[in-house]
Parts: C-alpha cells; sequence; structure tokens
C-alpha cells in the first residue's frame, strides 16, 4: 500500500479537533486513509450503503446515537442532514477524534446545509498521489525551494520517461494499472460514475450528456484563462448553465482554479483565473494524448504539461510547512509565469513550463518581469524543463529538469 504524506497530518488532527473532514475528488485514496484509523474504539460506517444512507437522511439524530463515537463516516455530502447534528453534539461535548469525515465533494458549498461546520473541524485536502509519493519519497519540493537557494550544481540521475508520467497521473487505482487500455476503462468507467451518481446527487442539472464534451474542451485548453463566452460558443452550452456546470466542476474537486497574482501598483493585470483538470491522467485521456505520441503533438503538449506541474504543484501545498497560494501572472502586455507561489511572508517564486529541452534566456523573459514586480521579495525564478541538468541564468533564475518535483533533496 502507498503511504501518504498527510497521514500525519490527519492523526495530528484526531489528537486536538473534534470533527476532521477529509476532502478530495472520488478515488483519491480518502477511504483507504481513514481506515487506517479504523479500529475497536473508531467504527466505520460509508454513506455508499443504501441502508446506511436511508438512516442517515431520514433520521440524522438516530444515526448518531447509534452508531456513537468516534466515528468514521465515508462520503458523507451523500447526506448533509448529517452535519447540522453532528455539530450540534460538537458544541456539547469537544471531544477530539469525535469524527473523520470524508467527502468526494466540498460539502461547505453544498445546498441545503443551513450551518456548516466551518470553525469547528480541520479540512484536510486529500488530492491524488505525488509523483513523490508514487515513488515512495516524503520530500518537498515547494519547501526545498522556499528553504534555501537552489544549489546551481545540483546533479541529477537520467530522467525516466515524463510523458509516461503525465499519462500515468496520480488517481492510485489509475496511477498503477498498465497504460493503454487498463488506464483507459478506468477513466471511462470514472467519468461515468461521476455522471450517473456523483453529479445527480449534488445538482438536478439536465443535460448531463453535455459535460464529457465539456470535460474533454477543458482537457485539451489545461491552463488557458476563464472564459465562458468562449466556452459556451464553443460546445454550444448557455453562459448561465455552462456557470453551473463549472461550480459543480469545482465542488467535485475536479476543476483545479489558478487565481492571478497582482501586486499593489504597476503593471496592469488580467484578472481571470486559469482552468486545470485536476489529474493530468484524466486530462491526457480525454484529451487522447497518448503518452507515445505527445511530443510529435506540441499543441497538446504544453497544455499536458502545464496542467501535470499545476497539479503536482497544488498537491504539494497541501503537505507542505510553507502552504503558499498557487497564482499566475498575465498582464495585458501578455507578460506571463505559469505559476507564482507566494509564501505567507510575501516571497515570491515563479515557475515557467517548457516543452522544450533546450531552455533559452528568452524563455526566461516572464520571470524577469516578476523579478521587477516583486522586488525584495523574489525568492527564485524556474524553468522546468525536460532535461538532466541544472542550468544557471544568473539572478536567482535557474533551469531544473521535471524530476525535481519529485527529487527534492536533489536540490540541496
Amino acid at each position: 500500500m502507498l503511504t501518504r504524506n498527510l497521514r500525519e497530518i490527519v492523526a495530528e488532527s484526531l489528537e486536538d479537533t473534534p470533527v476532521t473532514l477529509i476532502v478530495g475528488p472520488r478515488q483519491s485514496g480518502k477511504s483507504t486513509l481513514v481506515n487506517q484509523f479504523v479500529g475497536p474504539e473508531r467504527r466505520y460506517v460509508t454513506l455508499d450503503d443504501p441502508n446506511v444512507l436511508g438512516l442517515a437522511k431520514e433520521n440524522p439524530k438516530e444515526f448518531l446515537e447509534t452508531y456513537g463515537t468516534p466515528l468514521v463516516i465515508d462520503e458523507v455530502q451523500r447526506a448533509p442532514e448529517l452535519l447540522l447534528p453532528i455539530k450540534l453534539r460538537v458544541d456539547k461535548q469537544r471531544t477530539p477524534g469525535s469524527y473523520l469525515l470524508t467527502g468526494s465533494a466540498n460539502i461547505l458549498t453544498l445546498p441545503k446545509v443551513g450551518d456548516s461546520l466551518a470553525g469547528r473541524m480541520a479540512v484536510v485536502d486529500l488530492l491524488p498521489l505525488t509523483q513523490a509519493e508514487l515513488d515512495g519519497s516524503k520530500g518537498n519540493f515547494i519547501d526545498q525551494i522556499f528553504a534555501q537557494p537552489i544549489n546551481p550544481r545540483s546533479t541529477w540521475a537520467p530522467n525516466d520517461d515524463l510523458f509516461e508520467r503525465l499519462g500515468r497521473g496520480g488517481f492510485p487505482e489509475h496511477a498503477l494499472r498498465a497504460a493503454g487500455r487498463r488506464r483507459s476503462q478506468w477513466c471511462e468507467s470514472y467519468i461515468r460514475t461521476l455522471l450517473e451518481r456523483d453529479v445527480r446527487d449534488l445538482s438536478n442539472i439536465e443535460g448531463l450528456t453535455q459535460l464529457p464534451r465539456l470535460l474533454t474542451l477543458l482537457a485539451v485548453r489545461n491552463g488557458s484563462s476563464l472564459n465562458v463566452s468562449s466556452l459556451a460558443r464553443d460546445t454550444g452550452i448557455a453562459a448561465t448553465t455552462l456557470t453551473r456546470y463549472l461550480d459543480l466542476l469545482k465542488a467535485l474537486f475536479l476543476l483545479q482554479t489558478v487565481p492571478p497574482w497582482t501586486v499593489e501598483e504597476g503593471a496592469r493585470l488580467l484578472k481571470a483565473p486559469k482552468l486545470y483538470l485536476v489529474d493530468s491522467g484524466l486530462a491526457c485521456y480525454l484529451a487522447h494524448a497518448e503518452a507515445t505520441t505527445l511530443r510529435s503533438q506540441p499543441m497538446l503538449l504544453k497544455p499536458m504539461l502545464e496542467g501535470f506541474v499545476a497539479n503536482e504543484l497544488q498537491r504539494l501545498i497541501t503537505q507542505s510547512d510553507i502552504r503558499p497560494w498557487l497564482l499566475h501572472l498575465k498582464t495585458v502586455r501578455q507578460k506571463e509565469v505559469d505559476f507564482v507561489l507566494e509564501g505567507r511572508d510575501r516571497r515570491v517564486v515563479g515557475i515557467e513550463v517548457l516543452s522544450s529541452r533546450n531552455p533559452t534566456h528568452n524563455d526566461a523573459e516572464g520571470l524577469r518581469y516578476l523579478r521587477e514586480l516583486a522586488g525584495e521579495r523574489f525568492q527564485a525564478g524556474i524553468m522546468l524543463y525536460d532535461g538532466l541538468e541544472t542550468i544557471p541564468f544568473g539572478d536567482g533564475i535557474v533551469a531544473l529538469p521535471y524530476s525535481a518535483l519529485w527529487e527534492s533533496d536533489r536540490l540541496r
């Protein structure tokens, strides 16, 4: 069984917080993780069981009395009726570790939830596996680049197949299957399950046949700025309906948004967030971007690479001690940096995603502009490329192999 680096965070939360909620997309490993905390002292129930779900929805108070505490409730978004009774019980007796909940939808934004547990629980985001977790490593690229200057003489092992990693992604079952038909079948079943159960649980939206087309378009446009009018025109979906679909995909943790980085004064920046599917493996499937042919498809290569890096950075942030914001930079003059990490102390790291194997000074133009805007707050500028060497470009800007994301100890 693969070890999740968030396990320790969950264990700490159970020691001092009455309710811990683990949220993330379906099949990201939530049930596997919480079952590590099940035993004689803590029972487990899943609301995927129709009988259990019926009691939870019809008589939530009796449900909680029947199962007692401490208790694990899996897929709690299926019975939001439980949240208020849990709140009332916790307010009467704040025993640490009373409830460990999981949800494949953002229950804090679900309709008909009059009073959430916000402020009374710890929320842990469990996204698909990082590449470091798949390799059995505990290193964290983000903590490393904020902790110290990057070693310009760091050495790297020969890369494995980057494009295999893109197609593999991080959903546990998908990543551990053989490439090809077995992974495609997993993706097909995953999308069908979402449409037939999870989407219907959250919304009475009609025309669910439109969602696969929207997902495919979002995959091909991984990393594009949100433009509802353009998406509505290209999909034939009304703008108001499209907005509801996008909100639904975000609630299911399938769509990741990266807001713009802003400064108090100076450059005029575009305000639209960028959109990414939650996993590169799913994006590659939807975009028909096979690992064996990606290098010959430049129109798909950059969005797949950028989505892969967005996914990795977001997952690493959930495990990070620094926990920076993940942002992007784009100005009206088309100066761009794919990702900007801003720490709580306002230090800034820029990351540029390259599809070329030969980084140049021109590739660092956006990072130099970020350095100018950030001033003393600028910590580092990084160009990720498919290579083997660390290449300094001066003034805190360096090119690193993509493998730095999962072999971060080599940065020292």
